[in-house]
């Protein structure tokens, strides 16, 4: 039931809530990642300053204790009056012990002291190690984190001498504070971005099915039936220029098999004519013959009506070959190719968007010699054209090998020169002869009406078409069309 209810949202609705879900999840993980990012920081903020503090006051200290050799004996009199003004300049505690772990001096009175001796796994991991070694524990007296920072320390002679130990308090509420109002900016700026975000995720999905919904408009008012299918004209570089460019190639293809249909059509009928024509023909063979033998056998140049019989003989021939050349031509008017509609466009620009249709793999190159090249033609003639052609380069690719389709236009002096050049299997040459010719073909499948109509539209305008062709490296057809300008 769930899933049918989802079904009936429109798409629209899908877009929106798409674009919304997306939305949120970046808003949360983008605030989960500043809370994480920011804690962080403040954690190694706190690390560092309690470093910097440990360095500064190991620092002193060595140098309270370079004047002078210093013993574990005689450590604690060399540090009686130092150590006072070690801890005032860096205003923090110092406590010294010996490497038993026995309370030596500080700064502080003894009894203030509450560890007299280092526990013994500490003491053991202070000896061990050259480094500092801390231990941290949280001090509910004073509502803070102890860190107690534990180090060995040696004299001119390297020598380890004692231990000294730096009690180090540190509250990290003021930074926390500072994070929480860092937090109500951020629910703040992610209320505001909630709301630009449902406003354009609205205005997105709107507007994208705004777009689809044009588009089947246009697909709607296509009738296969129609004088001409229309390709549509979309501009758009996005995803639904993939739909466009599929739904205008499969228009093209639709305008070229309706013209092989036509073409088989027209084949079939002449077929039929050409049998009505033998019929037609052979009717008035068969008395002019009779009529001949008859005037032969009673031929009789003494007979005084001689020339009237050869003036009735010739009359009567004269019909017959009339009849004869009535049937020749009704047959020479059913020939001809469907009319054309001439109208002034720029080829370039046809070409263009013809080759955006076939060019999926991108593999289809365009050159031309100048930005606009006026002509005048009919458009479906030129379509049928180079559909053929261009479809022919695509299905000669060589196995194992990329297809490389190139088109050159070139105008000079008021005719156009086209070459359309692949890469393929190439024209074998005992064949080459024969495909411009009616029902021949190199394909498996086809009827071999596609170059014979290309040449003929193309000599309807008064062009030329030849071919160029190499087995295993390619085919290459020159076209030669006049712009059919006046100036």
């Amino acid at each position: 039931m769930a899933f049918r209810r989802y079904r009936g949202y429109s798409l629209r609705t899908r877009v929106f809530m798409g674009f919304m879900v997306v939305c949120f999840l970046s808003i949360i993980g983008s605030t989960a990642m500043s809370y994480l990012i920011i804690r962080k920081s403040i954690e190694d903020q706190s690390k560092t300053e309690m470093q910097n503090k440990f360095e500064a006051l190991m620092k002193t200290l060595d140098y309270a204790l370079s004047h002078t050799m210093v013993t574990e004996a005689n450590l604690p009199s060399v540090l009686q009056d130092e150590i006072y003004e070690i801890a005032d300049i860096n205003k923090h505690d110092v406590i010294i012990y010996d490497l038993q772990g026995n309370y030596l001096v500080s700064n502080k009175e003894k009894n203030l002291v509450s560890q007299k001796k280092i526990p013994d796994e500490i003491l053991q991991k202070v000896k061990k190690s050259d480094n500092r070694y801390d231990v941290q524990i949280y001090d509910e007296k004073v509502g803070s984190t102890l860190t107690s920072s534990y180090m060995t320390i040696r004299n001119n002679m390297l020598e380890p001498i004692a231990i000294v130990y730096f009690p180090f308090y540190h509250n990290e509420d003021f930074y926390y504070g500072a994070f929480h109002k860092y937090v109500q900016y951020i629910i703040l700026v992610n209320l505001f971005l909630v709301l630009l975000s449902i406003w354009l995720s609205w205005i997105i999905s709107k507007n994208l099915t705004k777009a689809i919904t044009r588009i089947s408009d246009l697909i709607t008012r296509t009738t296969l039936f129609g004088k001409e299918m229309r390709p549509i004209k979309y501009f758009n570089n996005d995803e639904l220029s993939g739909l466009v460019k599929s739904y205008n190639k499969m228009v093209y293809q639709i305008e070229d098999q309706k013209m092989l249909l036509a073409n088989k059509e027209r084949e079939e009928a002449w077929r039929e004519m050409a049998k009505q024509v033998a019929h037609e023909v052979k009717n008035p063979l068969t008395p002019m013959k009779l009529l001949i033998q008859n005037f032969v056998r009673k031929f009789d140049k003494n007979d005084p009506n001689i020339e009237t019989k050869v003036k009735n003989l010739g009359v009567s021939l004269v019909d017959q070959i009339d009849l004869i050349a009535t049937v020749a031509s009704a047959f020479s008017e059913f020939a001809k190719l469907p009319p054309k509609h001439d109208e002034h466009f720029d080829l370039k620009g046809e070409l263009e968007n013809l080759v955006r249709v076939f060019n999926e793999e991108g593999n289809i190159y365009l050159h031309v010699n100048k930005q606009n090249i006026p002509i005048n033609m009919d458009r479906v003639y030129l379509s049928r054209i180079f559909t053929n052609l261009i479809t022919n380069a695509k299905q000669a690719e060589r196995e194992g090998i990329k297809s490389i389709i190139n088109l050159d236009v070139e105008l000079v002096n008021k005719k156009v020169l086209i070459t359309v050049e692949d890469n393929g299997t190439g024209i074998p040459k005992d064949k080459l002869e024969q495909i411009f010719e009616p029902n021949f073909t190199t394909k498996s499948s086809g009827m071999g009406l596609g170059l014979t109509m290309v040449k003929k539209m193309i000599e309807e305008y008064k062009g030329e078409i030849s071919v160029k062709t190499e087995e295993g490296r390619g085919t290459k057809f020159n076209i030669v069309l006049p712009t059919n300008l006046e100036s």
